[in-house]
């Protein structure tokens, strides 16, 4: 790794500003405008609110308009979005509407009955005892925990220390092994470290060749879309990879549109081009890489003509992309959710890191393989202890050093800390069983609508002993609990969160939260105090900070050189940062790789189908995906009025000749069936898609449920399941007693998974 000062400075382009002060609201009606940060995407761009009294909003839910506490300015000096807003970013005050949001717990009497409001006594009674009950009946691994990638650094830490001190359970782990799971696992088998981004978005425009792998960013994060377009303006070249013609890809000199699920195939194919070429860089391969020649015998096996017939791509086209990327002088690959969310995504991912580190495009200025993170805190929410198998500073839960160096912060024996739990998808599997998780607390996620093979998870939430859930609105999932706990949001409190480039950012209160709503980091510690353990859970997130601090330092993740003064002060200050003195780290491996030679690895890795192949009974591929007014499981987005004109229910689109075959035209009702499941959404007709190929946007609950699809097998490192790649067959269909389309109006909660009702 490298600190900042052997580096070119973050912010030698020049969209990047001098920082600026924060704003110090804490309530309304002070006057005070307060400088924050989205709750959405990973980009976390600053935006700035201002006091008003006339702003108005009527809810996706049946609640009259009603007067919001703030609206959002624009704030051009944060240097990541530098004033540009995505429409998401724009209404998030929508959020904060009493018509919309959770207000008061709410608690179920009896299996099947009506939730109806509690005091938070009550609610918060019930849970520990129900917690006691299950742990002493079943052990303390019957009780499980899953978080968020949208939750602060400060709740995504308390949560692990909870599950491990007051639950002493090894069943936690998040929604974000969703997310950016293998190329996690990737990153560190490759570097040693993992960091989404280990440069700063700001270098992106001065790179040579970008290849941007299974990501659409003009939808997912449109602010960032101008670095691609500064990047051409440069004179830089921009290939994508997408078996959709996306919006992103509209703005390629290149697009390479693959089949689903032949990501691994195509890196392999460029590898083997860039080699039989000679445009390797041997100098580099020789001086800061090991395993080059298990990488050149595998990438010899897949030559151009094979790959062709794989991935569907023309050899013409992969000599192009190869050719453009091999003589650049600096070169960059991204990848997104398409690679990563495969069942075999880390050697995916592997193999485009391969095609980095032959051309010397690692561990230089303006070069290197990085993620685009996809949720809110997906970086920080996994660095900090509520993954299955990590403790805070990104360390090992096995590690004897890290248990020892955590457990002394927390002040326990490291003897009584638990092991490595189960990954996201096979907790929620195993919930109700008698070896699985029989009581579940799940915070910040909704898994109803967004977990592979969502029926069946659906199933095993149902057969719980005690499901409480604590979340700002009552999604899907909360429909099913037996206790719901109101929780504050992004514009409520104050925490950090750390976006894509590991920039870590503060979040400031701006306004008052309603009565009767109490923050997580509260509930924490009132839990633990009712389960026996009354200190080491502060309800105020600065005090979590420090702690959080003490226990990174050393780590990977390393913030103890991070304060709430420096951030503001900074814009945001980057990890690793092992003390105040040091600058933060913007750029990472400009001298040696975090490996413990220094030498970055190369992965030997061979081509496999995905897991499961289009065959006679399911011919086609479905892959899964976003949309821009949207955002994850919708369960915020639905809520809020201007983002459903935008984009008001499911889809499926399909290719022309296919909608000919079936005898569909646009706007009519199609079923995609798969070996899981069935949904049903409007035909959008488009010839932006493979005629092999259809997709789905998954932020809908209902009979438009695209996990109700999707395949939950899972890649053997990082234990990803394959999202973006099932094989289906595609049927005409009539509208299940109401128009086609309409599956958004279930948003509030009246599916078919929402058997359970509100008093």
């Amino acid at each position: 790794m490298t600190s900042a000062a052997t580096a070119p400075a973050a912010g030698s382009d020049p969209g990047t500003a001098a920082a600026a002060g924060t704003g110090t609201g804490t309530g309304t009606g002070t006057g005070a405008e307060t400088d924050t940060h989205c709750p959405y995407c990973a980009l976390q761009c600053g935006m700035r609110l201002r006091p008003t009294a006339t702003t108005a909003v009527t809810a996706a839910t049946p609640a009259p308009a009603e007067l919001l506490p703030v609206e959002v300015v624009e704030r051009p000096d944060f240097p990541v979005n530098r004033g540009a807003l995505c429409g998401k970013g724009q209404s998030a005050p929508a959020l904060l509407a009493r018509g919309v949001r959770l207000t008061e717990p709410l608690v179920r009497d009896r299996p099947g009955g009506p939730l109806r409001p509690a005091g938070w006594d009550e609610a918060l009674e019930r849970v520990a005892a129900g917690f006691t009950a299950v742990r002493e009946r079943h052990g303390a691994d019957a009780v499980g925990v899953f978080g968020g990638g949208g939750l602060t650094n400060e709740k995504a830490y308390q949560l692990g220390k909870f599950a491990r001190v007051v639950l002493g359970t090894a069943n936690i782990d998040y929604n974000g092994r969703f997310c950016m799971s293998s190329a996690a696992a990737a990153h560190r088998r490759a570097f040693g470290l993992d960091r989404g981004l280990p440069f700063p978005l700001a270098d992106v425009p001065h790179t040579g060749c970008l290849i941007l792998v299974g990501g659409n960013p003009a939808e997912t994060m449109p602010p960032a879309l101008r670095y691609f377009r500064e990047l051409r303006e440069n004179g830089g070249t921009l290939i994508v990879v997408d078996p959709r013609r996306t919006r992103t890809a509209e703005q390629a000199d290149l697009h390479l549109q693959p089949r689903p699920g032949t990501d691994l195939a195509l890196a392999l194919g460029l590898l083997h081009l860039v080699i039989a070429d000679g445009l390797v860089d041997e100098e580099f391969v020789a001086a800061r890489t090991t395993g080059f020649d298990g990488a050149r015998a595998a990438a010899m096996a897949h030559w151009p003509d094979r790959v062709e017939r794989i991935t569907g791509v023309p050899v013409a086209q992969l000599r192009r992309a190869a050719e453009l990327f091999g003589r650049a002088a600096a070169g960059m690959v991204l990848t997104a959710r398409g690679p990563e969310q495969q069942s075999k995504g880390t050697d995916t991912v592997g193999a485009w890191i391969d095609l980095c580190l032959a051309t010397g495009n690692a561990g230089r200025p303006y070069a290197g393989y990085g993620c685009l993170t996809g949720q809110g805190n997906g970086q920080g929410g996994r660095e900090h202890g509520q993954k299955a198998d990590q403790l805070p500073g990104y360390r090992s839960i096995e590690d004897p050093a890290a248990r020892a160096h955590v457990a002394g912060v927390w002040g326990v024996d490291p003897e009584t800390l638990p092991r490595s739990g189960r990954s996201a998808y096979e907790l929620l599997d195993g919930l109700g069983r008698p070896d699985g998780a029989r009581a579940l607390l799940l915070m910040g996620s909704n898994p109803v609508v967004s977990a592979p093979n969502a029926a069946h998870v659906t199933a095993r939430l149902r057969s719980l002993d005690l499901l409480v859930v604590a979340d700002l609105v009552l999604s899907e999932t909360a429909r099913l609990a037996d206790v719901v706990l109101p929780v504050t949001q992004w514009a409520e409190e104050d925490g950090t969160t750390t976006n894509l480039e590991g920039r870590v950012i503060l979040r400031r209160r701006a306004v008052d939260p309603p009565e009767g709503v109490r923050g997580e980091l509260w509930l924490l510690g009132e839990l633990a105090r009712r389960l026996g353990v009354p200190r080491g859970f502060p309800a105020e997130a600065e005090q979590v900070f420090e702690e959080l601090r003490r226990a990174s330092a050393g780590g990977d993740a390393d913030y103890a050189g991070i304060s709430y003064r420096r951030i503001a002060a900074e814009d945001g200050v980057f990890w690793p940062c092992p003390d105040p003195a040091h600058p933060g780290t913007p750029r990472l491996f400009l001298d040696r790789f975090a490996t413990p030679d220094g030498r970055a690895r190369f992965a030997a890795v061979t081509h496999r189908p995905a897991a499961e192949e289009p065959d006679r009974e399911y011919p086609l591929y479905l892959t899964t995906g976003r949309v821009l007014a949207q955002y994850q499981s919708g369960a915020q987005t639905r809520r809020v009025a201007e983002l459903n004109a935008a984009a008001p229910g499911p889809f499926v689109e399909l290719h022309p000749r296919l909608a000919e075959r079936l005898g569909v035209a646009d706007g009519e009702p199609v079923a995609v069936v798969s070996r899981r499941g069935r949904a049903v959404a409007p035909a959008r007709v488009s010839a932006a898609i493979r005629p092999d190929t259809v997709f789905m946007p998954f932020h809908w609950p209902g009979a438009g449920r695209a996990n109700s699809l999707t395949n939950p097998a899972l890649d053997p490192v990082s234990r990803m399941p394959e999202f973006k790649t099932c094989a289906v067959r595609v049927e005409r269909a009539e509208p299940a007693g109401a128009p086609a389309g309409t599956a958004h109006h279930r948003a509030a909660g009246h599916g078919p998974d929402d058997e359970r009702t509100v008093a």
